[in-house]
Protein backbone atom coordinates (compact mmCIF):
# COMPACT_ATOMS: atom_id res chain seq x y z
CA UNK A 1 0.00 0.00 0.00
CA UNK A 2 1.41 3.91 -1.05
CA UNK A 3 2.41 5.69 1.49
CA UNK A 4 -0.39 8.16 2.73
CA UNK A 5 0.53 11.79 1.57
CA UNK A 6 1.35 14.35 3.92
CA UNK A 7 -0.39 17.85 2.88
CA UNK A 8 0.73 21.39 4.08
CA UNK A 9 -2.68 22.88 4.99
CA UNK A 10 -3.70 27.14 4.69
CA UNK A 11 -5.59 27.32 8.59
CA UNK A 12 -7.38 30.49 6.91
CA UNK A 13 -8.96 28.86 4.11
CA UNK A 14 -8.76 25.45 4.98
CA UNK A 15 -6.86 24.39 1.31
CA UNK A 16 -4.02 22.24 0.75
CA UNK A 17 -1.16 24.35 -0.10
CA UNK A 18 1.33 21.81 -1.42
CA UNK A 19 2.13 17.76 -0.88
CA UNK A 20 5.39 18.18 1.13
CA UNK A 21 5.89 14.55 1.40
CA UNK A 22 4.48 11.46 2.34
CA UNK A 23 4.38 9.42 6.01
CA UNK A 24 7.24 7.54 7.22
CA UNK A 25 6.78 3.75 6.86
CA UNK A 26 8.16 1.60 10.01
CA UNK A 27 11.32 0.77 7.96
CA UNK A 28 12.09 4.56 7.18
CA UNK A 29 11.71 5.39 10.91
CA UNK A 30 14.21 2.40 11.56
CA UNK A 31 16.53 3.81 9.24
CA UNK A 32 16.08 7.07 10.46
CA UNK A 33 17.10 6.29 13.82
CA UNK A 34 19.96 4.04 12.87
CA UNK A 35 21.91 6.34 10.88
CA UNK A 36 21.02 9.37 13.74
CA UNK A 37 22.59 6.57 16.19
CA UNK A 38 25.88 6.18 13.97
CA UNK A 39 26.13 9.82 14.13
CA UNK A 40 26.92 9.78 18.18
CA UNK A 41 30.29 9.33 17.69
CA UNK A 42 30.83 12.42 15.52
CA UNK A 43 29.16 14.02 17.61
CA UNK A 44 30.91 13.76 20.80
CA UNK A 45 33.58 16.62 20.55
CA UNK A 46 31.67 19.54 22.43
CA UNK A 47 33.87 22.04 20.56
CA UNK A 48 32.21 20.85 16.73
CA UNK A 49 28.90 20.57 18.56
CA UNK A 50 29.22 24.30 19.76
CA UNK A 51 30.31 25.08 16.13
CA UNK A 52 27.32 22.99 14.77
CA UNK A 53 24.62 25.01 16.91
CA UNK A 54 25.99 28.27 15.93
CA UNK A 55 25.55 26.95 12.42
CA UNK A 56 22.65 26.32 12.46
CA UNK A 57 21.40 29.42 13.62
CA UNK A 58 23.20 31.21 10.92
CA UNK A 59 21.35 28.83 8.00
CA UNK A 60 17.85 29.80 9.97
CA UNK A 61 18.80 33.27 9.54
CA UNK A 62 19.97 32.87 5.93
CA UNK A 63 16.72 30.89 5.09
CA UNK A 64 14.73 33.00 7.04
CA UNK A 65 12.47 34.75 5.06
CA UNK A 66 11.44 31.18 2.91
CA UNK A 67 10.95 29.85 6.75
CA UNK A 68 8.83 33.15 8.49
CA UNK A 69 6.65 32.72 4.87
CA UNK A 70 5.78 29.45 4.80
CA UNK A 71 5.29 29.02 8.79
CA UNK A 72 2.68 31.68 8.42
CA UNK A 73 1.14 30.48 5.28
CA UNK A 74 1.01 27.20 7.54
CA UNK A 75 -0.03 28.57 11.13
CA UNK A 76 -2.00 32.02 10.67
CA UNK A 77 0.57 33.22 13.04
CA UNK A 78 1.92 36.20 11.09
CA UNK A 79 4.29 39.17 11.88
CA UNK A 80 5.35 40.18 14.01
CA UNK A 81 5.31 37.11 16.19
CA UNK A 82 6.97 34.41 13.56
CA UNK A 83 10.14 36.57 13.17
CA UNK A 84 10.01 37.12 16.53
CA UNK A 85 9.67 32.92 17.49
CA UNK A 86 12.63 32.58 14.98
CA UNK A 87 14.88 35.26 16.45
CA UNK A 88 14.02 33.01 20.37
CA UNK A 89 15.02 30.11 18.32
CA UNK A 90 18.10 31.34 17.00
CA UNK A 91 19.10 32.68 20.45
CA UNK A 92 18.30 29.14 22.32
CA UNK A 93 21.00 27.80 19.77
CA UNK A 94 23.60 30.07 20.32
CA UNK A 95 22.46 29.72 24.19
CA UNK A 96 23.45 26.54 23.85
CA UNK A 97 26.53 26.90 22.08
CA UNK A 98 27.99 28.90 25.20
CA UNK A 99 26.80 26.13 27.51
CA UNK A 100 28.61 23.24 26.03
CA UNK A 101 32.10 25.71 25.89
CA UNK A 102 31.05 26.46 29.51
CA UNK A 103 31.37 22.92 30.18
CA UNK A 104 29.90 23.15 33.93
CA UNK A 105 26.77 21.48 32.71
CA UNK A 106 28.93 18.42 32.47
CA UNK A 107 28.73 18.03 36.72
CA UNK A 108 32.80 17.08 37.24
CA UNK A 109 32.94 16.02 40.53
CA UNK A 110 36.23 14.45 41.92
CA UNK A 111 36.84 12.41 45.08
CA UNK A 112 40.79 11.70 45.35
CA UNK A 113 41.31 8.58 47.46
CA UNK A 114 41.14 8.54 50.82
CA UNK A 115 42.33 5.48 52.95
CA UNK A 116 41.59 7.42 56.94
CA UNK A 117 38.17 8.33 56.35
CA UNK A 118 35.31 6.56 57.62
CA UNK A 119 34.87 4.56 55.70
CA UNK A 120 37.76 4.51 53.51
CA UNK A 121 36.66 6.62 50.34
CA UNK A 122 38.12 4.96 47.04
CA UNK A 123 39.37 7.36 44.39
CA UNK A 124 35.93 8.44 42.61
CA UNK A 125 35.47 10.61 39.62
CA UNK A 126 31.53 11.38 38.48
CA UNK A 127 31.05 13.50 35.30
CA UNK A 128 27.67 12.89 32.86
CA UNK A 129 27.07 11.73 29.67
CA UNK A 130 24.67 11.62 26.72
CA UNK A 131 21.87 8.91 26.53
CA UNK A 132 21.97 8.42 22.67
CA UNK A 133 19.31 8.89 19.98
CA UNK A 134 16.53 11.39 21.22
CA UNK A 135 13.19 11.77 19.39
CA UNK A 136 11.79 15.00 19.53
CA UNK A 137 7.70 15.08 18.82
CA UNK A 138 6.84 18.57 17.69
CA UNK A 139 4.32 21.52 18.92
CA UNK A 140 1.48 22.39 16.76
CA UNK A 141 1.60 26.08 17.93
CA UNK A 142 5.40 26.90 18.12
CA UNK A 143 6.70 25.85 14.33
CA UNK A 144 10.28 27.28 15.38
CA UNK A 145 10.93 27.71 19.05
CA UNK A 146 9.41 24.21 20.36
CA UNK A 147 9.26 22.46 16.73
CA UNK A 148 11.91 20.49 14.60
CA UNK A 149 15.11 23.59 15.41
CA UNK A 150 13.51 24.18 19.02
CA UNK A 151 14.48 23.89 22.56
CA UNK A 152 14.14 20.21 22.99
CA UNK A 153 16.48 19.68 19.72
CA UNK A 154 19.05 22.31 20.73
CA UNK A 155 19.64 20.78 23.98
CA UNK A 156 19.94 17.21 23.08
CA UNK A 157 22.52 18.34 20.44
CA UNK A 158 24.12 19.95 22.91
CA UNK A 159 24.59 16.99 25.31
CA UNK A 160 25.93 15.33 22.30
CA UNK A 161 22.67 13.12 21.66
CA UNK A 162 21.47 12.61 17.64
CA UNK A 163 18.01 14.10 17.00
CA UNK A 164 14.88 12.09 14.98
CA UNK A 165 11.45 15.13 14.95
CA UNK A 166 8.50 13.65 14.65
CA UNK A 167 7.09 16.48 12.62
CA UNK A 168 3.57 18.69 13.40
CA UNK A 169 1.38 17.57 10.99
CA UNK A 170 -0.05 21.58 11.46
CA UNK A 171 3.06 23.04 10.03
CA UNK A 172 4.95 19.92 7.55
CA UNK A 173 6.96 22.29 4.88
CA UNK A 174 8.15 24.53 7.83
CA UNK A 175 9.96 21.68 9.32
CA UNK A 176 11.22 20.49 6.36
CA UNK A 177 12.46 23.44 5.66
CA UNK A 178 14.37 24.18 9.36
CA UNK A 179 15.22 20.85 9.03
CA UNK A 180 17.18 21.16 5.85
CA UNK A 181 18.69 24.47 7.83
CA UNK A 182 19.79 22.34 10.32
CA UNK A 183 21.18 19.53 8.52
CA UNK A 184 23.17 22.07 6.10
CA UNK A 185 24.27 23.05 9.36
CA UNK A 186 25.80 19.78 10.48
CA UNK A 187 27.64 19.61 7.11
CA UNK A 188 29.30 22.68 7.29
CA UNK A 189 31.05 21.75 10.53
CA UNK A 190 32.17 18.23 9.02
CA UNK A 191 29.26 16.37 11.35
CA UNK A 192 26.93 13.80 9.18
CA UNK A 193 23.78 15.47 8.33
CA UNK A 194 21.47 12.85 10.19
CA UNK A 195 22.87 13.53 13.52
CA UNK A 196 18.63 15.09 12.86
CA UNK A 197 16.31 13.60 10.65
CA UNK A 198 13.02 14.83 10.14
CA UNK A 199 10.09 12.22 9.75
CA UNK A 200 6.19 13.14 9.56
CA UNK A 201 2.58 10.84 10.66
CA UNK A 202 1.23 9.90 13.16
CA UNK A 203 2.47 6.24 13.30
CA UNK A 204 5.90 7.05 12.63
CA UNK A 205 5.43 8.83 15.95
CA UNK A 206 4.61 5.74 17.61
CA UNK A 207 7.40 3.63 15.77
CA UNK A 208 9.65 6.14 17.14
CA UNK A 209 9.18 6.21 20.75
CA UNK A 210 8.28 2.10 20.80
CA UNK A 211 12.41 1.73 18.49
CA UNK A 212 15.29 0.11 20.92
CA UNK A 213 17.65 2.18 19.98
CA UNK A 214 15.50 5.79 21.08
CA UNK A 215 17.13 6.56 24.28
CA UNK A 216 14.49 9.37 25.23
CA UNK A 217 12.20 11.86 23.86
CA UNK A 218 10.71 14.97 24.55
CA UNK A 219 6.76 16.26 23.51
CA UNK A 220 5.21 19.34 23.33
CA UNK A 221 1.14 19.14 23.05
CA UNK A 222 -2.14 17.48 23.79
CA UNK A 223 -2.69 15.49 27.44
CA UNK A 224 -3.91 12.52 25.06
CA UNK A 225 -1.23 12.23 22.96
CA UNK A 226 1.36 13.50 25.34
CA UNK A 227 0.22 10.27 27.93
CA UNK A 228 -0.14 8.29 25.13
CA UNK A 229 3.32 8.64 24.37
CA UNK A 230 4.24 8.32 27.94
CA UNK A 231 2.72 5.20 28.31
CA UNK A 232 4.33 3.80 25.21
CA UNK A 233 7.86 4.68 26.55
CA UNK A 234 7.06 3.05 30.06
CA UNK A 235 6.01 -0.37 28.55
CA UNK A 236 9.04 -0.74 26.41
CA UNK A 237 10.62 -3.84 27.53
CA UNK A 238 13.61 -0.78 28.33
CA UNK A 239 11.66 2.04 29.61
CA UNK A 240 12.93 5.41 28.65
CA UNK A 241 12.52 8.99 30.18
CA UNK A 242 9.98 11.10 28.32
CA UNK A 243 10.16 15.05 28.95
CA UNK A 244 6.61 15.68 28.13
CA UNK A 245 4.35 19.36 28.36
CA UNK A 246 0.81 18.28 27.93
CA UNK A 247 -1.20 21.07 29.46
CA UNK A 248 -1.33 24.12 31.69
CA UNK A 249 -4.75 26.44 33.25
CA UNK A 250 -2.18 28.64 34.32
CA UNK A 251 -4.15 30.26 37.53
CA UNK A 252 -4.02 33.91 38.07
CA UNK A 253 -5.50 35.62 41.74
CA UNK A 254 -6.31 39.12 41.65
CA UNK A 255 -6.27 39.99 45.39
CA UNK A 256 -9.00 42.57 46.33
CA UNK A 257 -6.67 45.00 47.18
CA UNK A 258 -4.84 44.55 43.73
CA UNK A 259 -8.09 45.22 42.00
CA UNK A 260 -8.68 48.24 43.89
CA UNK A 261 -5.86 49.40 43.04
CA UNK A 262 -5.68 49.03 39.37
CA UNK A 263 -8.82 47.06 38.19
CA UNK A 264 -8.71 48.49 34.27
CA UNK A 265 -5.00 47.80 34.15
CA UNK A 266 -5.10 43.94 35.18
CA UNK A 267 -8.53 43.88 33.01
CA UNK A 268 -6.85 44.92 29.68
CA UNK A 269 -3.73 42.98 30.64
CA UNK A 270 -5.72 39.55 31.17
CA UNK A 271 -7.31 40.49 27.89
CA UNK A 272 -3.80 41.10 25.72
CA UNK A 273 -2.59 37.33 27.70
CA UNK A 274 -5.40 35.49 26.85
CA UNK A 275 -5.49 36.40 23.24
CA UNK A 276 -1.85 36.43 22.36
CA UNK A 277 -1.32 34.13 19.68
CA UNK A 278 -5.18 33.41 19.64
CA UNK A 279 -5.25 32.09 23.14
CA UNK A 280 -2.73 29.38 21.83
CA UNK A 281 -0.05 29.98 24.37
CA UNK A 282 0.90 27.11 26.54
CA UNK A 283 1.24 29.58 29.28
CA UNK A 284 -2.26 31.77 28.31
CA UNK A 285 -4.34 31.91 31.78
CA UNK A 286 -7.35 29.88 31.80
CA UNK A 287 -8.89 30.30 35.17
CA UNK A 288 -9.14 33.92 36.92
CA UNK A 289 -9.92 34.37 40.78
CA UNK A 290 -11.09 37.64 41.11
CA UNK A 291 -13.11 39.82 43.76
CA UNK A 292 -16.64 39.98 43.73
CA UNK A 293 -17.99 43.49 44.66
CA UNK A 294 -17.27 46.68 42.39
CA UNK A 295 -13.41 46.43 41.76
CA UNK A 296 -14.09 43.48 40.43
CA UNK A 297 -16.40 44.72 38.11
CA UNK A 298 -14.83 47.29 36.96
CA UNK A 299 -12.05 44.51 36.30
CA UNK A 300 -14.56 42.82 34.36
CA UNK A 301 -15.51 45.77 32.53
CA UNK A 302 -11.76 46.52 31.56
CA UNK A 303 -11.53 42.77 30.51
CA UNK A 304 -15.12 43.47 28.40
CA UNK A 305 -13.94 46.39 26.91
CA UNK A 306 -10.64 45.30 25.48
CA UNK A 307 -11.89 41.77 24.40
CA UNK A 308 -14.42 44.24 22.24
CA UNK A 309 -11.33 45.72 20.22
CA UNK A 310 -9.62 41.74 19.83
CA UNK A 311 -9.14 40.38 16.70
CA UNK A 312 -10.85 37.59 15.36
CA UNK A 313 -8.45 35.07 14.23
CA UNK A 314 -8.17 31.33 12.95
CA UNK A 315 -6.66 28.36 14.98
CA UNK A 316 -4.04 26.49 14.04
CA UNK A 317 -5.91 23.56 12.18
CA UNK A 318 -9.61 22.74 12.08
CA UNK A 319 -9.65 20.25 14.27
CA UNK A 320 -8.67 22.98 16.97
CA UNK A 321 -11.62 25.24 16.02
CA UNK A 322 -13.75 22.65 16.70
CA UNK A 323 -12.38 21.69 19.54
CA UNK A 324 -12.70 25.20 20.69
CA UNK A 325 -15.78 25.78 20.13
CA UNK A 326 -17.71 22.65 21.55
CA UNK A 327 -15.69 23.39 24.53
CA UNK A 328 -16.78 26.71 25.11
CA UNK A 329 -19.92 25.92 24.69
CA UNK A 330 -20.01 22.95 27.27
CA UNK A 331 -18.82 25.15 29.76
CA UNK A 332 -21.40 27.70 28.84
CA UNK A 333 -23.86 25.64 29.45
CA UNK A 334 -23.42 24.42 32.63
CA UNK A 335 -25.74 26.39 35.20
CA UNK A 336 -24.70 29.70 37.06
CA UNK A 337 -21.89 30.37 34.11
CA UNK A 338 -22.42 33.38 32.23
CA UNK A 339 -20.60 34.52 29.33
CA UNK A 340 -20.38 38.60 29.20
CA UNK A 341 -18.39 38.79 25.86
CA UNK A 342 -19.22 35.08 23.94
CA UNK A 343 -16.09 33.48 22.73
CA UNK A 344 -17.20 31.50 19.86
CA UNK A 345 -17.36 31.75 15.69
CA UNK A 346 -16.13 34.32 13.86
CA UNK A 347 -17.17 36.06 10.59
CA UNK A 348 -15.81 33.48 8.57
CA UNK A 349 -15.97 29.58 8.79
CA UNK A 350 -12.15 29.16 9.78
CA UNK A 351 -11.85 32.01 12.42
CA UNK A 352 -13.06 32.33 16.02
CA UNK A 353 -13.77 35.52 18.29
CA UNK A 354 -12.87 36.13 22.08
CA UNK A 355 -14.12 35.95 25.20
CA UNK A 356 -14.94 35.35 28.55
CA UNK A 357 -16.72 33.14 31.32
CA UNK A 358 -17.69 33.83 34.68
CA UNK A 359 -18.43 31.62 37.84
CA UNK A 360 -18.95 32.12 41.34
CA UNK A 361 -15.99 30.66 42.95
CA UNK A 362 -17.82 28.53 45.54
CA UNK A 363 -18.79 26.36 42.72
CA UNK A 364 -15.74 25.24 41.65
CA UNK A 365 -15.76 22.49 44.17
CA UNK A 366 -18.51 20.38 42.89
CA UNK A 367 -17.65 17.91 40.36
CA UNK A 368 -20.59 18.83 37.70
CA UNK A 369 -17.64 22.02 37.24
CA UNK A 370 -14.73 20.21 36.59
CA UNK A 371 -14.46 21.11 33.38
CA UNK A 372 -14.22 24.69 34.38
CA UNK A 373 -10.70 23.36 35.72
CA UNK A 374 -9.45 21.95 32.60
CA UNK A 375 -7.63 24.15 30.04
CA UNK A 376 -9.54 25.31 27.08
CA UNK A 377 -7.12 25.97 23.97
CA UNK A 378 -7.92 29.05 22.40
CA UNK A 379 -8.95 32.58 22.92
CA UNK A 380 -11.39 31.98 26.22
CA UNK A 381 -10.53 32.14 30.11
CA UNK A 382 -12.95 31.73 32.67
CA UNK A 383 -13.21 34.52 35.82
CA UNK A 384 -14.09 32.84 38.98
CA UNK A 385 -15.57 35.34 41.39
CA UNK A 386 -14.59 34.75 44.92
CA UNK A 387 -16.04 36.31 48.33
CA UNK A 388 -13.14 36.00 50.47
CA UNK A 389 -9.70 34.15 50.82
CA UNK A 390 -11.17 31.07 51.80
CA UNK A 391 -12.75 30.64 48.62
CA UNK A 392 -9.54 31.59 46.67
CA UNK A 393 -7.62 29.05 48.33
CA UNK A 394 -10.23 26.15 48.42
CA UNK A 395 -10.43 26.76 44.57
CA UNK A 396 -6.40 26.33 44.35
CA UNK A 397 -6.76 23.10 45.88
CA UNK A 398 -8.64 21.33 43.46
CA UNK A 399 -6.00 22.22 40.66
CA UNK A 400 -4.01 19.75 38.99
CA UNK A 401 -0.26 20.64 37.72
CA UNK A 402 0.62 23.54 36.19
CA UNK A 403 3.18 25.57 34.24
CA UNK A 404 2.52 29.00 35.87
CA UNK A 405 0.76 30.88 38.69
CA UNK A 406 0.15 34.11 38.93
CA UNK A 407 -0.59 36.49 41.91
CA UNK A 408 -1.55 40.14 41.49
CA UNK A 409 -1.36 42.06 44.69
CA UNK A 410 -1.11 45.79 45.78
CA UNK A 411 1.50 47.86 45.85
CA UNK A 412 1.03 48.16 50.18
CA UNK A 413 0.67 43.83 49.63
CA UNK A 414 3.95 43.38 47.64
CA UNK A 415 5.82 45.74 50.15
CA UNK A 416 4.73 43.77 53.08
CA UNK A 417 6.65 40.94 54.97
CA UNK A 418 3.14 38.61 55.58
CA UNK A 419 -0.23 38.69 55.58
CA UNK A 420 -2.70 37.69 52.69
CA UNK A 421 -0.01 37.99 49.88
CA UNK A 422 2.33 35.45 51.53
CA UNK A 423 -0.18 33.07 52.18
CA UNK A 424 -1.13 33.34 48.80
CA UNK A 425 2.08 32.88 47.26
CA UNK A 426 2.79 29.81 49.34
CA UNK A 427 -0.57 28.47 47.73
CA UNK A 428 -0.04 29.06 44.70
CA UNK A 429 3.56 27.91 44.51
CA UNK A 430 3.03 24.04 44.84
CA UNK A 431 0.77 24.42 41.83
CA UNK A 432 3.75 25.06 39.03
CA UNK A 433 6.89 25.15 37.64
CA UNK A 434 7.27 29.19 37.65
CA UNK A 435 5.68 31.45 39.92
CA UNK A 436 4.58 35.38 38.50
CA UNK A 437 4.10 38.48 41.01
CA UNK A 438 2.38 41.04 38.30
CA UNK A 439 2.80 40.58 35.29
CA UNK A 440 1.33 38.23 33.14
CA UNK A 441 2.66 34.33 31.62
CA UNK A 442 2.47 34.33 27.98
CA UNK A 443 5.74 34.77 26.91
CA UNK A 444 8.97 32.51 28.23
CA UNK A 445 12.37 34.41 28.98
CA UNK A 446 15.17 32.31 27.98
CA UNK A 447 17.42 32.47 30.55
CA UNK A 448 19.87 30.23 32.78
CA UNK A 449 17.45 30.71 35.87
CA UNK A 450 14.66 30.21 33.39
CA UNK A 451 12.08 26.83 34.60
CA UNK A 452 9.33 25.61 31.93
CA UNK A 453 7.76 23.06 33.42
CA UNK A 454 5.37 22.02 36.14
CA UNK A 455 3.76 19.18 37.90
CA UNK A 456 1.49 16.51 36.16
CA UNK A 457 -0.10 17.35 33.93
CA UNK A 458 1.80 20.40 33.05
CA UNK A 459 4.58 18.08 32.32
CA UNK A 460 5.53 14.37 33.28
CA UNK A 461 9.29 15.12 34.47
CA UNK A 462 10.12 17.44 37.20
CA UNK A 463 12.60 19.23 34.41
CA UNK A 464 12.67 22.02 32.28
CA UNK A 465 12.35 22.89 28.60
CA UNK A 466 13.62 26.34 28.47
CA UNK A 467 16.96 27.72 29.46
CA UNK A 468 20.30 26.16 30.04
CA UNK A 469 19.03 23.04 32.50
CA UNK A 470 17.05 21.41 29.60
CA UNK A 471 20.18 20.16 28.98
CA UNK A 472 19.82 17.78 31.63
CA UNK A 473 17.43 16.13 30.09
CA UNK A 474 19.49 14.05 27.88
CA UNK A 475 22.50 13.21 30.04
CA UNK A 476 22.75 10.67 32.91
CA UNK A 477 26.11 10.46 35.34
CA UNK A 478 28.85 7.93 35.84
CA UNK A 479 31.21 7.68 38.37
CA UNK A 480 34.54 5.78 37.40
CA UNK A 481 35.89 4.29 40.87
CA UNK A 482 39.97 3.77 41.14
CA UNK A 483 40.31 3.89 37.30
CA UNK A 484 43.93 4.50 36.07
CA UNK A 485 44.75 7.97 35.12
CA UNK A 486 45.62 7.08 31.45
CA UNK A 487 42.22 5.20 30.87
CA UNK A 488 40.10 7.91 32.24
CA UNK A 489 37.85 10.31 29.52
CA UNK A 490 39.96 14.17 29.50
CA UNK A 491 36.85 15.73 31.64
CA UNK A 492 38.20 13.81 34.47
CA UNK A 493 41.62 13.60 34.51
CA UNK A 494 43.66 15.53 37.50
CA UNK A 495 45.42 18.06 35.00
CA UNK A 496 42.17 19.22 33.99
CA UNK A 497 43.36 19.59 30.16
CA UNK A 498 40.24 20.59 29.06
CA UNK A 499 39.58 23.80 31.75
CA UNK A 500 36.35 22.79 32.89
CA UNK A 501 34.66 24.12 36.02
CA UNK A 502 34.43 21.23 38.69
CA UNK A 503 34.11 20.22 42.48
CA UNK A 504 37.50 18.31 43.60
CA UNK A 505 37.79 16.94 47.11
CA UNK A 506 34.50 19.19 48.06
CA UNK A 507 36.26 22.49 46.86
CA UNK A 508 34.98 24.36 43.19
CA UNK A 509 37.74 25.11 40.57
CA UNK A 510 37.54 27.40 37.80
Amino acid sequence: MAAAPVWSVDPRTGKQREQVGTEATAGEVDAAVRAAHAAREPLSDRTVRAALLRAAAGQLDAASEKIIATADAETALGRPRLPGELARTQAQLRAFADEIEDGAYLGVTINHKDPDATPPCPDLRRYKIPLGVVAVYAASNFPLAFSVPGGDTASALAAGCPVVVKAHPDHPATSELTGAALRRAAAEVGLPEDVLSVVHGFEAGVELVKHPLVAAAGFTGSVRGGRALLDAAAARPTPIPFHGELGSLNPVVVTGAAAAERAEEIGEGLAGSMTMGTGQFCTKPGLVLTPEGADGDRLLEALRAALGKAAQGPLLDGRMREAFLSGVGARARLDGVEAPVPAGPGEDEHSVSAGFLTVPAAKLGQPEYELLLEECFGPVTVVARYRDEDEVTAALSRLPGNLTATLHLSGAEAAGDGGQGARLLAALTPLAGRILVGGWPTGVAVAPAQHHGGPYPATTSTSTSVGATAIERWLRPVAFQDAPEALLPPELRDANPLGLPRRVDGRREN
